[in-house]
């Protein structure tokens, strides 16, 4: 894959919101940040970039691939009428803090879908635990394996990691077999998650759309709740 931008500081300073995505409909400035909704097609880009990039852009950027990718694993209510796409990389330490926190915000909501795309940019460890949640998938195991390799305080290492999956109740023969015989189609989806958060400029995990809000960085469970109401009035504009 394709190695990503560097990783997110973590501090806050990029902690903010644009509806940046799929058009070009803008609206006023609103709290901290400008916003820039999501329509249906590419990010605005940045003066002089070529037409071919733009094309790039709207190829990479449709709301199918980005919100309803049939590859990538969905938590929450399925039929939820707002959508959180979370970018993350198991060894990120910010995303294993704020897992929690979006999984209640996420429950105690009960109309949130949560599209979970694994972004593996902090190294080659990373790599692998993606590749291995994603093979897990296969056997019904994805959650389980994610939420294992979410759990942990610890840095993963290769070894943790079948350590943590074992436990979780994964098959690992089946698991090595589907890593074997499925395992360009795991390296597809991850071709497109992380060229869709280059798109988005996403800078490191975790980031979110929520809706059709960019967030780029770490939310508190109450602005989350704030930005998914905030979603659902930009739905119902």
């Amino acid at each position: 894959m394709t190695p990503g931008p560097e990783p997110y500081s973590g501090d806050g300073t990029e902690t903010g919101r644009d509806m940046a995505g799929f058009g070009t409909k803008g609206l006023g400035p609103t709290r901290r940040v400008a916003l820039t909704l999501i329509g249906a097609g590419a990010l605005a880009l940045t003066g002089g970039a070529s037409v071919r990039a733009a094309t790039d852009e709207n190829e990479v950027l449709t709301e199918a691939k980005v919100l309803r990718d049939p590859d990538t694993p969905v938590a929450g209510n399925p039929n939820g009428n707002v959508t959180i796409v979370e970018w993350s990389d198991y060894n990120c330490p910010y995303c294993r803090k704020l897992e929690p926190e979006l999984r209640q915000v996420v429950q105690d909501d009960g109309k949130v879908r949560l599209v979970m795309k694994d972004w593996p940019i902090l190294g080659p460890v990373s790599v692998t635990a993606a590749r291995t949640a994603l093979a897990a998938k296969f056997q019904d195991k994805y959650h389980q394996a994610h939420d294992a390799m979410m759990g942990v305080s610890s840095r993963l290492t290769e070894s943790r990691i079948n350590e943590l999956l074992a436990a979780a109740g994964v098959d690992m023969d089946r698991l090595k077999r589907d890593l074997a015989s499925r395992g360009s189609d795991i390296d597809a989806l991850l071709k497109r998650n992380n060229e869709q958060a280059e798109a988005f400029g996403f800078r490191g995990t975790p980031a979110f759309i929520v809706g059709k809000y960019r967030v780029p960085g770490v939310l508190s469970m109450a602005e989350f709740e704030q930005v998914i109401a905030d979603a659902r009035k930009a739905k119902m504009n």
